[in-house]
């Protein structure tokens, strides 16, 4: 399985964001996926939508992975987003979410797909990692928290 720091380009982490709920953060992760990862904005947001709408992908511990199949893309990429207030998710523990990390897969990923979100998950139960992603300053710490963890994860 990939490390967390492929499935991000670094113009795909955001810190300090603020949005003042769910609509205009999928609107935001949308417009990062189509700048780099050459999507369709509009596509992006139906999916994320459609799969919220099916129940909330806020895990808990203030953390939501939303995430979407997206024809045309040919492998796994990620957005990240931590937001500078946390707003309402409808989260599993009913806590306000402000870590954001977006999955977008090609929709043949199936099994890769799978393996991604529970990567992900993986590293956001870890309390240190978390403590750190809230702690990053700006974008480029929260990149190389990122990138670190590729480190360890590699170990």
């Amino acid at each position: 399985m990939r490390h967390l720091a492929e499935l991000l380009s670094p113009g795909a982490v955001t810190a300090g964001f603020a949005v003042a709920g769910k609509k205009p953060l999928f609107q935001h992760l949308a417009t990062v996926a189509a700048r780099e990862y050459g999507l369709d904005a509009q596509i992006v947001l139906e999916r994320l939508t459609e799969r919220e709408r099916l129940g909330s992908t806020g895990f808990g511990n203030g953390i939501a992975i939303p995430h979407g199949k997206i024809v045309g893309l040919n492998q796994i990429v990620a957005v990240f987003v931590h937001l500078d207030q946390p707003i309402d998710f409808q989260a599993i523990d009913d806590l306000p979410v402000d870590l954001v990390f977006c999955l977008l897969s090609p929709p043949d990923a199936g099994a890769d797909h799978l393996k991604a979100l529970a990567l992900v998950s993986r590293w956001l139960r870890d309390p240190g990692f978390v403590a750190k992603l809230r702690g990053a300053g700006s974008s480029d710490a929260a990149m190389a928290i990122i990138a670190g963890a590729q480190v360890r994860d590699a170990a």
